[in-house]
């Protein structure tokens, strides 16, 4: 059994039952935001997909890849995440306005 650490929490779980190779592991990443209207969210980037899997409002929706002048933008289930190329964020989902966010990890 192998050991997953994310940020500070121990995470103890077979990589083969998951699917995931250690390689593939390594390179997933996981990025926090909080936002300018009080939204806070995880997306998740995996290396073998190209979509964006985020949690916002208590729900999980999977976000395709869309065509960006500069940094990367995901769309879906009435979801739209754009990602700056230094960081910064901006969300719009559920009918509300588009909000400024940025990168965070909780203490």
């Amino acid at each position: 059994m192998r050991k997953l650490q994310i940020g500070n929490v121990m995470l103890g779980a077979s990589l083969a039952l998951v699917g995931l190779t250690a390689a593939s592991a390594q390179t997933t990443t996981f990025q926090r935001y909080r936002c300018g209207d009080g939204t806070q969210f995880i997306v998740g980037f995996y290396p073998y997909d190209n979509r964006a899997h985020m949690q916002i409002d208590g729900r999980e929706v999977t976000l395709s890849k869309r065509l960006a002048l500069t940094g990367s933008r995901y769309s879906g289930s009435d979801v739209t995440l754009q990602i700056g190329k230094t960081g910064g964020a901006t969300v719009k989902h559920s009918k509300r306005p588009a909000t400024a966010c940025e990168l965070y990890s909780p203490t």
